[in-house]
């Protein structure tokens, strides 16, 4: 015999308030987890910036240019095209805050053939002739210190250069705390060097070194002078790095305009500056002779303290390898 039960009334305004159970349960998003800071931000853009080319390119903007202060203006000029570009990426990262970069704002804005194109180009040519020069430049110094009167094997350059690619991809792959870290260690090490030529160049100044800086053999032919940018502007490549991890950011609408102009302003500055302690030793001709000028700077000053230059040389493009690769991990 059925029993008789009473039931309450529930209103209407709390049913409403009921939500309906679901019968599936929702799928988990996969995204990547903001881990990044403002500063890990910064040291990722100057860490990729801040490679082989400051060691390197000078002897190329000043033989377009012809004159130390000319070669100087070069590097500044470069330095605000750098910045007004890397802002402009920054106002498409705040608008599309996907990974990817180039490949997302092309596929939003021109469709997935021309993004497909762009991320084919970018992985198969861009990044790994990338990577390999940055790679070889990093063992070819790190083995000159094996081979300090003579030229280091082929071989030697290249197995380094090859172990050097697979331990910074494991250790990009294992986890992004990782990456980040060896990314932030580099980079105060490569600015470590920078600041003792700089520091170098001041007491250089200090005692009247100042008889390269002149207007002299000015080149008067516009078209080499644009061609000095080529080199000037190899050395702030990287500037738009942090655009392919967005997604890890913290606050990335805030954080990743301070980030660019830090690092933007903190690489020009540095960049001129290093150019100046240069040119307090080595005149013209000794600058336009040497395959790495820092390291012939170091052999004109610091004496049986010279092997520091190579040293931080190799770390900077160490550095460099790993800022490359932790951005070609997230081309899409």
């Amino acid at each position: 015999m059925a029993q008789n039960l009473d039931y309450s009334e529930v209103p209407q305004k709390d049913v409403e308030k009921i939500k309906p159970m679901e019968m599936e349960e929702k799928e988990e998003q996969v995204e990547l987890k903001p881990k990044m800071t403002l500063l890990n931000g910064v040291t990722v853009i100057v860490g990729s910036i801040i490679g082989s080319g400051i060691f390197v390119s000078p002897s190329g903007v000043l033989a377009q240019t012809g004159s130390v202060n000319m070669s100087l203006v070069v590097w500044i000029t470069s330095g605000v095209f750098s910045m007004i570009g890397a802002y402009c990426y920054a106002e498409l990262g705040c608008m599309i805050k996907k990974t990817g970069a180039d490949y997302a704002y092309i596929m939003v804005t021109f469709g997935k053939f021309l993004a497909f194109i762009r991320l084919w180009a970018e992985c198969l040519i861009v990044r790994p002739c990338t990577i390999t020069i940055v790679a070889l430049t990093f063992s070819k110094y790190a083995v000159k210190l094996l081979f300090p009167e003579c030229d280091p094997p082929d071989s030697s350059v290249r197995m380094l250069a090859a172990c050097c690619i697979c331990i910074l991809t494991f250790v990009n792959c294992w986890e992004v705390k990782w990456a980040t870290f060896v990314q932030d260690i580099f980079t105060y090490a490569k600015l470590l060097a920078l600041f003792i030529i700089i520091a170098t160049g001041f007491v250089q100044l200090g005692n009247g070194k100042v008889e390269n800086f002149t207007w002299d053999d000015t080149e008067s032919d516009v078209t080499k002078i644009a061609l000095s940018f080529y080199s000037g502007l190899f050395a702030y490549n990287g500037w738009n790095y942090l655009n392919f991890v967005i997604e890890e950011l913290q606050d990335p609408v805030k954080n990743l305009p301070r980030a660019i102009a830090i690092s933007c302003i903190l690489v020009t500055v540095v960049y001129v500056m290093t150019n100046v302690a240069f040119y307090t030793t080595l005149s013209v001709p000794e600058v336009l002779g040497s395959e790495a000028v820092a390291v012939t700077f170091a052999e004109r000053l610091y004496g049986n303290f010279a092997f520091m230059i190579p040293v931080f040389v190799a770390m900077s493009t160490f550095g460099g390898v790993n800022g490359i690769l932790l951005t070609s991990s997230r081309l899409f």
